[in-house]
Formats: C-alpha cells, structure tokens, sequence
C-alpha cells in the first residue's frame, strides 16, 4: 500500500495538480478582455506594472491594506495558517527525506521542533477560522458545506501527519492517511477554491493593473472609454 501511494498514485496526483494549476492560469489569462474590464492592459504598461507589483506587494503584507487592518485578528489568523501551510509540508525533514530516496535531490529543512509547532498553529488557525464561519452571522450566511469541506481538506494533511508523527495510535495507518490526504489535497487545489494558491495573484495583478491604469493618470490620455 506505500508503495503504491508514494509511487504512481503519488505521481497522478502531481500530475493533475501541475497540469490542472496551468489549466486554471491559462483561463484565466484568456478570459481578459479589454473591453469588458475597460482596461487597456497592453496600452500602458508601465502605469499597469507599477500597479500590479504595489498590489500584489500590500496584499502580501500582514495589515497592508486596509481591508487587512480591519480585521485584525482574522488577518492574523490568515496569514498564519496560509504561510504554514505553503513552508512546513516543502521544507519537512520527512518529506525531503522522501525527495532524495526517490528523485535524488533535497531542500533544506526546517528543525522538527518548528515544523511540529507550525502544524500546531496550522490546526488552531484553521479551527478558529471554522468557528468563525460558523459564529459570526454575516460569515455563516455565506457559508457552505463546500467551503468546511475545502478547509478540511486543507487541514488534514496536517493532523494526520501530526498524529503519525507523535504515533498517536496506528502509525502506518495514520501515515497512509497523511499520505492520502496530501494527494487529495493536491487535486483539489486545481478544481476548488483552493486555486487561489495561483489565481490570487493573477486576480491581484489585474486589479491592480485597474488601479494602476484608469487611477494612475492615464484616463485622459487617449483612452477609448
């Protein structure tokens, strides 16, 4: 069964997330229409680059924005859970370990004793964001089974390698789940909002290019709207 999960299932499942996450890019790049945005994006370059690197750049940046600021705790929340969740399963011992028996070649990695506290803070993060959901009336009208199936999907690689980790139970089983549950998780990003890993920034860039472009001075200059 590892054999079988970290061999050709562990193949597909990359497979679908590389080709998917280029599928998804290339749609969207081609649903741009100048028209229907009313932004000259090949008109003027440099203002629609200046505006799409400032965007991007705030909205990297914890309380960069006021929509960041505005919430404070929940930007907080956010920015712990997405930057364990991109830096903890790459840089992992195991996982590098993992990469140099099958492929030859590792990361560096971080010490077991962060990457196991950045699980932690992970699981309580994504707990507090589904209490949030469910707690706050303006979240929860909003919310669907699909988005707590998205999130859990996000999460569970996380308690799954935890619970292998620390052998709470069943080793090989909850390793087979950890295992599993990354794949699944890898699938899932092309095909739900779980996309955002590359679309934001295509989405940030665009507005920002908007914003750039129609606010930064170029209205006027032989624009046709």
């Amino acid at each position: 069964m590892y054999a079988f999960v970290t061999g050709p299932l562990a193949w597909l499942s990359f497979g679908i997330f590389f080709v998917g996450i280029l599928v998804r890019i290339v749609i969207y790049i081609r649903g741009l229409n100048w028209q229907m945005d009313r932004v000259a994006y090949q008109a003027f370059p440099a203002a629609g680059i200046r505006g799409a690197v400032r965007s991007v750049v705030y909205w990297l940046l914890p309380y960069g924005t006021h929509s960041w600021r505005y919430y404070p705790f929940f930007t907080l929340l956010v920015f712990v859970f997405h930057i364990c969740l991109l830096v903890t399963p790459v840089f992992l011992l195991g996982h590098n370990l993992l990469l140099q028996e099958r492929w030859g070649f590792s990361l560096w990695t971080l010490p077991e004793g962060v990457a196991d506290g950045m699980t932690v803070a992970l699981i309580i993060a994504g707990v507090f964001i589904l209490l949030r959901r469910i707690a706050l009336p303006e979240v929860r009208i909003l919310t669907k089974p699909y988005d707590i199936l998205v999130l859990v999907i996000a999460v569970a690689p996380f308690v799954t390698g935890f619970c292998a980790y620390h052998q709470l139970g069943n080793y090989d089983a909850w390793l087979i789940a950890h295992i599993l549950s990354g794949e699944l998780m890898l699938v899932a990003i092309p095909l739900t909002k779980l996309s955002h890993f590359a679309l934001f920034f295509l989405s940030r860039i665009q507005l920002g290019m908007d914003f750039g472009i129609k606010r930064g001075g170029m209205k006027n200059k032989g624009m046709a709207w």
